[in-house]
């Protein structure tokens, strides 16, 4: 078959792939309804980028000027909020099982007296770990107004016995720490979280929609029409097929990059290039995967499934969610067979530290070679599409 030939093939595989794509609402559902959804939801869910005004609970055993300044200067954070004042350690801990708060501040009694004489009065915090995040970040507020507080008692301290202010703060704080956090000098979590996790959905659909469209081709005996279309080539047949997939997953895929940043200014430093590309990639060497593990399962049900445990065990092994290096050698081995690994570590060098595309090819690569697997199981494919009946 010549080239052209082969192209008018893969034509009007192409057009029968696309009346199929249009007269089935789940497919439309599937590749442009769910993600969308997605995209909308997780991006309202954390449009603030960090939770706000998250309830905390102070035991205030001293009830003195100084406490009460200190539980002041603690309700004016942003991420805290005081929600129960009370004398009770008691009352403060049932709050915390019952889960009205996640965390509490215990001022000792004679606080403001041992303070300012020297004694070093210990401040308590209890922080619920169950919930991880709202517990980090007040656990990072407590720890703030504990060094406040300090460096307010040792200043006066300092002023009473003579001292300036220039020799106090020597004292207090010997060492300054001069801080830059990069790549995501905000600290927004939704800039961490929906540059993963939405690619990641788009991921999972892709995955879905790639084996149920070979699935349903035994399923309703149309195999063999299919291949007629294609010339009883599978990469031409499979090429048509997929190609329509193609441009409207890669169109969803240059939806949500415009979504992330250009709508919400998330992090570009690299400019739209390398980005457009990665997305693209990633639908692909997606759509590679998805029918390399239908070609090894050739079965509607077996081949959902393991599309949908591939894509659910992507989130957690590509690196945002746990560090790769910190996994068993074998994890970080297995990570390499993921296409949202690459992807993520091209966002990362791309997207959030504008690093030369040379020190990145690689990951590209990466996604560009998941295309092999299509041809790996070719013939197995082929045989399965010819010779296997759907058993309901």
């Amino acid at each position: 078959m010549t080239l052209q030939e082969s192209l008018v093939r893969i034509g009007r595989v192409s057009r029968r792939e696309l009346h199929r794509l249009t007269s089935q609402p789940i497919y439309l559902f599937c590749m442009v309804g769910a993600p969308l959804i997605c995209f909308i939801f997780f991006l309202s869910l954390m449009g603030k980028g960090l939770p706000a005004d998250l309830p905390l609970a102070v035991v205030d055993e001293d009830n003195s000027a100084t406490s009460r300044s200190l539980i002041r200067q603690l309700d004016a954070f942003e991420q805290s909020r005081v929600t129960l004042l009370t004398a009770s350690f008691e009352e403060a801990r049932q709050a915390m099982q019952r889960g009205e708060v996640y965390a509490i501040i215990r001022v000792p009694a004679r606080f403001s007296v041992e303070a300012t004489t020297g004694k070093q009065p210990m401040l308590s915090f209890y922080t619920n770990g169950s919930y991880l995040i709202a517990a980090s970040l007040l656990y990072r507020d407590l720890r703030t107004i504990s060094v406040l507080a300090g460096g307010a008692v040792g200043l006066q301290t300092g002023l009473a016995k003579g001292y300036t202010e220039a020799q106090i703060m020597g004292q207090l704080q010997p060492i300054v720490v001069d801080t830059h956090p990069l790549g995501n000098p905000w600290l927004n979590y939704s800039v961490y979280l929906n540059n993963t996790i939405l690619p990641g959905v788009l991921q999972l659909m892709v995955f879905l929609v790639t084996v149920f469209s070979l699935g349903t081709e035994i399923k309703y005996g149309t195999a063999k029409e299919w291949l007629a279309e294609g010339c009883q080539s599978m990469t031409v047949s499979l090429l048509g097929k997929l190609l329509p997939q193609t441009a409207i997953f890669t169109l969803v895929g240059f939806l949500l990059l415009v979504l992330l940043y250009g709508f919400q200014s998330f992090p570009l430093l690299c400019g739209w290039g390398p980005m457009l590309a990665a997305i693209f990639l990633l639908v692909v060497a997606s759509q590679s995967v998805g029918v390399f593990m239908f070609g090894v399962m050739p079965t509607l049900r077996l081949g959902l499934s393991a599309a949908c445990l591939f894509g659910m065990i992507s989130f957690s092994i590509v690196g945002f969610s746990f560090p790769v290096h910190a996994m068993h050698p074998t994890l970080q081995a297995l990570a390499r067979l993921f296409p949202l690994r690459h992807y993520f570590l091209i966002y990362v060098d791309q997207a959030l530290n504008g690093r030369a595309l040379s020190y990145t090819w690689s990951e590209y690569a990466w996604l560009l070679g998941f295309l092999v697997l299509p041809f790996l199981i070719g013939k197995n494919l082929k045989a399965a599409l010819l010779d296997f009946e759907y058993i309901p």
